[in-house]
Order: structure tokens, then C-alpha cells, then sequence
């Protein structure tokens, strides 16, 4: 089991690159009227993100050290 201070730290950082991710110049660039497979282009990227997100976290909490 990771100690759970390095947990804690890598919680941290990925709420901070959640943070980056789910900001206003990031999420402008996607802001167009353009779709992928019938998806507008800034949906696409919030759900993809938000579950590159989850994942992260799921790998960081349930990680073992060996």
C-alpha cells in the first residue's frame, strides 16, 4: 500500500490538473460549433476528461506498492 502521504500528495496534484483542465482558457478552445461523431467538440472534451480524471484517481487509491 502506498504510504498515505504520497497518496494525499498525488490527490492533490490531480485535483490540480482538474482544476487546469476544467478552466476557462482550456475549455475556450474547444468552445466551437464543430462535433465529433455528432458530439459537439466541448462536450466531448469534458466527459473524456472528467474520465481520464476518474480513472487517475482509481489508479492512485487502489495502487499498491510492491
Amino acid at each position: 500500500m502506498i504510504r498515505p502521504n504520497i497518496k494525499g500528495q498525488r490527490l492533490v496534484a490531480l485535483f490540480l490538473l482538474g482544476c487546469l483542465l476544467f478552466n476557462y482558457p482550456l475549455l475556450s478552445l474547444f468552445a466551437s460549433r464543430e462535433a465529433i461523431l455528432g458530439i459537439p467538440l466541448l462536450y466531448a472534451y469534458v466527459f473524456l476528461v472528467w474520465a481520464l480524471l476518474i480513472g487517475l484517481m482509481a489508479l492512485v487509491v487502489e495502487k499498491r506498492s510492491e
